[in-house]
């Protein structure tokens, strides 16, 4: 009876054990089961994931990537397309491909040099427009069937046409009142950011590149392939003390009570900043010493204010900033800190010192206080059509950044209007329209003598701003000598 029992108890032990090597063996085969759902799901996950970004890379992406002047995948396109034409803004072809009887291209610039730049070349490398658009007017969007039966014969297809924003007759009013200065001038809409003209000095002729190529490239001296609209890098004098200005109006709050008695010049132990011509300005509030220009007041401003507020204010108003343009350009630079003596501290606050800015960097900051602090995305490219002018698509004015508030711009843009009224650019009072701007004189050193470059930053119809306009002349002198008068012919051509 006892074995029968040690018997029974033994089988239902192996029993229980056998089902617990069974549950075991369960649940290890769940666990794998598990990882491999876990690996399944991720492979899974990651073949949806590369499928989404497909889509939305060959939506929205592969344009962008096919257009960049580093795709040599574009070059193979002309093997099919015939260059599609950019034309300005009022119907006129800037450039066009013309097909000899042989079947040899030639790309043709009508308006020679006043374009130069802006519109760019196709040999020797790609540069401005034709760069930039390089993929529109290398794509066609001509008829299916006709394509077809051009493909069918082994005729090529003629690639879209793009229409800038640029204005022959505003380009042609700043190229000839730039005149024989070195320089630069940029008209936009600060409303929309369409870029109305862009003229850079010394220019060349695209139409004879090739032929004047190592002429060029060896030319230190001129530089004249360079855009000096984007690229050039200039100590932008007097009209930096907008951005003064924004720093001191952050400060306090407001320019009510502002007092200096301008000498003529200012000494701060060794160094000495004087007012142009040494001129005596006497008792000024912040109106009349930005109005008048005064170096003076503007250098112990920047003693006050000191270098943390000057650096806010410029970054704010993007130095060391990347730009929203899409031709080349140069990054301005603004390279105070608070380690700075009081000398570079003064001569920062007036627009020398080491601070370096483009033409159309200044454009845009004007463009901000024109537009009630909000800066618009600059554009060149109005729209695209085939060659049957139908619209393939179309760039809408966008806002890129607020840069100040409405009430900071309402001030600055008074400000400005004086300097119009009563100051340094009165020769655009009377004109039959209102404006405002800033004049600047920048000195810079050249072969041991000291030289000034002319500046003008403003904009006119000052209620609702139509258009702003940034010069730069070489060595021209005074902005009110030089720059002022460059851009009144463009306001008058704008206006009359």
């Amino acid at each position: 009876m006892r074995n029968l029992e040690s018997r029974k108890r033994e089988e239902e032990l192996r029993q229980i054990k056998k089902e617990q090597k069974q549950k075991a063996k369960k649940k290890a085969k769940k666990a794998r089961n598990r990882e491999y759902a876990i690996v399944s799901y991720f492979f899974v996950a990651i073949f949806v994931a590369l499928i989404g970004y497909l889509v939305y890379f060959d939506a929205l992406k592969s344009e962008e990537f096919i257009n960049s002047p580093y795709n040599k995948r574009q070059d193979t396109f002309a093997d099919r397309v015939i260059r599609g034409k950019l034309l300005s803004a009022d119907g006129e072809s800037l450039a066009y491909t013309e097909t000899a009887e042989d079947g040899s291209e030639t790309r043709v610039y009508p308006y020679d040099d006043l374009f130069a730049h802006v519109v760019g070349y196709t040999e020797k490398g790609k540069s401005g427009l034709e760069s930039l658009a390089n993929f529109q007017l290398l794509t066609s969007h001509e008829g299916y069937l006709g394509q077809m039966q051009k493909a069918f014969k082994g005729d090529k297809v003629i690639g879209d046409n793009v229409i800038t924003t640029l204005d022959t007759s505003i380009q042609r009013a700043a190229y000839d009142a730039l005149g024989d200065y070195n320089g630069a001038v940029v008209v936009m809409e600060p409303k929309t950011g369409k870029i109305l003209a862009m003229v850079s000095k010394p220019d060349f002729n695209p139409n004879h590149l090739a032929d004047n190529w190592d002429e060029l490239v060896s030319d230190d001296s001129n530089s004249s392939l360079l855009n000096r609209a984007t690229q050039g890098a200039y100590p932008p004098g007097s009209t930096f003390k907008i951005v003064t200005s924004l720093a001191y109006l952050r400060e306090h709050g407001t320019l009510d009570g502002y007092s200096f008695d301008c000498q003529g010049s200012i000494t701060v132990g060794e160094h000495t900043i004087h007012c142009y011509n040494d001129t005596v300005h006497g008792q000024e509030d912040f109106t009349t010493a930005f109005a008048k220009s005064c170096n003076s007041a503007f250098a112990q401003i920047g003693l006050d204010l000191g270098a943390g507020a000057l650096k806010s204010a410029s970054e704010d108003l993007l130095f060391n900033k990347k730009l929203p343009v899409d031709l080349t350009y140069r990054k301005s630079r603004f390279s105070l800190d608070s380690s700075a003596g009081k000398p570079l501290l003064m001569q920062t606050s007036i627009g020398q010192g080491n601070t370096l800015v483009s033409p159309m960097h200044m454009a845009l900051i004007t463009s901000a206080v024109a537009n009630e602090g909000e800066l618009m995305t600059p554009y060149l490219i109005e729209r695209v059509e085939n060659d049957n002018e139908d619209k393939v698509s179309e760039t809408k004015p966008e806002t890129y950044k607020r840069l100040m508030s409405v009430k900071e711009a309402d001030t600055l843009k008074e400000l400005m209007i004086d300097v119009v009224e009563n100051g340094t650019a009165k020769k655009l009072n009377g004109q039959g329209y209102t404006a405002a701007g800033k004049t600047g004189s920048a000195e810079y050193d050249q072969g041991g003598e000291r030289q000034t470059h002319s500046w003008f930053v403003g904009f006119s119809n000052v209620e609702d701003p139509d258009i702003v306009v940034s010069v730069i002349a070489e060595g021209a002198g005074t902005g009110s000598e030089a720059a002022v008068p460059i851009a009144r012919a463009v306001f008058n051509e704008y206006y009359y």
